[in-house]
């Protein structure tokens, strides 16, 4: 039986290439067990794709995840996905002999001479032959700048590669030396390019999952770096000015969210609004801003108006309680009267799924509130709730014995209370309710109330 055409081959070698790692893996595994010359066929050029991944992942790993945006949209220095594919298909094809080199189980320093050695080659390639590298019909707006910053980042990979498994080191609490070699690898990288120290940073904030852990680097790059007075005026400040640009843009969404009433998923504003508190964290112990400096005033306007904003999350929260597990005047004796539970109220609808996506987000703002001087407002309003949710539930059990009660709606109601418990994390009383609203449906003999409430 014959193998693969030479036609089929091109348009195979084509189709692998656009395919990412976890499909290459998934067709691996569909073919391992076929038969024929085909399937070899097959095999053979997906385990050439898979071991020529590996290697221009070893090669680039310095600059790889600049190929990419960024997931937090902060921006940063990037370049188009297409172009690396481009750019090791000619880097690599200078000296093929080299490329086993880069295999495991060679030797790790042979290893790293030899990607160093493609990755300064690359450099000069993006130089010299540009158009094999980013057509000019690839985002030509910015080519050129693009362009130049993938050449010098190529310059400076083989400092970068040395850099990258001290990330960690330099993140936590490094030494004396471990700092040291730092400043020194950032002075090195000075010495190759005017700017190359804020590029060595841009290289290891393209590592940085968490855009804000960036400021930990750079204040460590110079004795002087912590300094406010000193970051604003060198270009390293460009790090704190996009991290505070990001805070700004967050917290005019949180604004707009609740300008639009609270309307709609709260998951992105739980992102933002823990985005913007992990930075104003960091800052804190990373940078002291002087109040009246630019930072400073961006920094107290973010906390006044978030601030401001999580109030008034506060507030509507407690409404939103009233609207779901609504209470009515009832009559007690003669014209006494008193506020009860409706219990004519739905379990389910607009105004539950209202207070469940509001309590959610009071439950996880726990940390937000203290950065952002709203934690006084968050106690106060948890107080109340645990307060007002216990007294319903209560309120309900007992009026479930009453004659033509409805007991399984009424337990239906107290799980709801629970479950708002539970989202404020106030547990202990979400299991103490829980707890008396089984014993009740047990006592009543209602299975299906039961079932409800638990």
């Amino acid at each position: 039986m014959s193998g693969l055409s030479t036609a089929h081959s091109a348009a195979l070698a084509a189709l692998l290439a656009r395919c990412s790692e976890a499909m290459l893996k998934s067709v691996s595994d569909m073919v391992a067990g076929l038969p024929g010359r085909k399937a070899a066929d097959m095999r053979r050029m997906l385990a050439e794709e898979m071991t020529d991944r590996r290697r221009r992942a070893l090669v680039f790993e310095p600059i790889l995840p600049m190929f990419r945006t960024r997931a937090d949209g902060i921006p940063a220095t990037s370049f188009p996905a297409e172009v690396l594919p481009r750019l090791w298909q000619v880097a690599s094809g200078r000296e093929p002999q080299l490329l086993p080199r880069l295999d495991e189980g060679e030797d790790e320093a042979g290893r790293a001479i030899v990607a160093n050695r493609i990755c300064q080659a690359a450099a000069s390639i993006v130089r010299d032959q540009p158009e094999l590298i980013w057509p000019a019909g690839l985002q030509p707006e910015t080519r050129a700048r693009g362009l130049e910053d993938l050449a010098i980042s190529l310059d400076l990979s083989h400092l970068a590669r040395r850099a990258l498994p001290l990330i960690e080191i330099w993140l936590k609490r490094p030494d004396g030396d471990q700092l040291a070699e730092l400043r020194l690898m950032v002075k090195d990288c000075a010495e190759i390019h005017a700017d190359g120290a804020w590029r060595l940073v841009e290289i290891l904030f393209s590592h940085l999952d968490d855009a804000v852990l960036v400021l930990r680097i750079l204040t460590r790059t110079s004795g002087a770096a912590d300094r406010v007075g000193f970051l604003s005026v060198s270009e390293m400040g460009d790090f704190v000015e996009r991290l505070l640009n990001g805070v700004s843009q967050r917290v005019e969404r949180l604004t707009a969210w609740a300008a639009n009433g609270g309307q709609g998923d709260i998951a992105p504003v739980m992102v933002d609004l823990d985005w913007c508190a992990n930075v104003m964290a960091e800052l804190d112990v990373t940078l002291t801003l002087e109040p009246d400096s630019p930072w400073g005033i961006s920094v107290r306007e973010s906390r006044l108006t978030v601030a401001a904003w999580m109030s008034k999350l506060y507030r509507n929260a407690a409404k939103a309680v009233d609207r779901a597990l609504p209470l009515v005047r009832v009559q007690t004796s003669g014209r006494m009267t008193r506020m009860a539970p409706d219990l004519a109220a739905p379990a389910r609808g607009e105004a539950a799924e209202e207070a469940f996506a509001l309590m959610k987000l009071v439950g996880v703002t726990r940390r937000a509130a203290s950065t952002f001087g709203a934690e006084a407002d968050r106690k106060t309003l948890i107080d109340e709730l645990i307060e007002r949710l216990t007294s319903y539930a209560d309120q309900i059990l007992s009026s479930i014995h009453e004659e033509g009660a409805d007991r399984t709606h009424g337990l239906a109601l107290i799980s709801v209370a629970a479950r708002y418990l539970e989202l404020i994390e106030a547990r202990d009383a979400a299991r103490t309710v829980r707890r008396r609203a089984a014993a009740a449906a047990g006592n009543g003999g209602a299975d299906g109330a039961s079932s409800q409430a638990a």
